[in-house]
């Protein structure tokens, strides 16, 4: 029965990647400000199939027989999560709605932007790479399985960054975006506290 078994995969992705994250944080404010949507969702997509896709391949167990590897990341991961939140702290101050700071990224700083955010995070490796790869070679249909959890990925990330687009009027002033930069800062804020007490 391969259909359930995508299904359960869809399932085990969808659960993992709806948590509010620096991806999804940062990927959502590119989608409020309409800049460069279509690369920042091809990039999650693609890194998310080929870690779910690694997981499948058994590299969860290397990741978990080399736990020097995961201090690395995490101790990098909270640097960059440090240094993000004090941006999206920093644009709430200067807002001026939708122009956020005032100043446009380039597409080669947002897609920098999107690969350290993707890959500085240890949670990544763990729950993508570890987790679902670990859950896909439990179930009937390890493939299976895996395609569930990458298309539940792609459809997580493109219906973010487009969906995105629908809140933009309720963002339009300068207020409404310090609101959200503020949320977006505090969360990602303690996600860095967490790598560091190592939570």
């Amino acid at each position: 029965m391969v259909f359930p078994t995508l299904v359960t995969g869809a399932l085990a992705g969808w659960s993992l990647i709806v948590a509010v994250g620096p991806q999804n944080a940062f990927l959502l404010r590119q989608g409020l400000q309409r800049r460069h949507v279509g690369p920042v969702v091809t990039i999650c997509a693609v890194a998310d199939c080929l870690l779910i896709l690694a997981g499948n391949l058994g590299v969860g167990v290397l990741i978990t027989a080399l736990p020097w590897l995961i201090d690395v990341l995490r101790w990098g991961g909270a640097a960059y999560l440090g240094y993000f939140a004090w941006q999206s702290f920093r644009s709430a101050m200067r807002a001026r709605g939708l122009q956020a700071d005032g100043h446009a990224q380039g597409l080669a700083a947002v897609v920098a932007a999107t690969l350290t955010i993707t890959f500085l995070n240890p949670g990544v490796y763990l729950d993508t790479v570890a987790l679902l790869g670990t859950l896909a070679h439990q179930a009937d249909h390890a493939w299976s399985f895996s395609v569930g959890a990458m298309a539940a990925s792609v459809i997580w990330f493109v219906g973010l960054g487009y969906g995105a687009r629908a809140l933009a009027p309720l963002v339009a002033s300068r207020r409404a975006w310090q609101v959200v930069d503020v949320i977006i800062g505090v969360v990602v804020l303690a996600l860095a506290i967490r790598l560091v007490m190592g939570l």
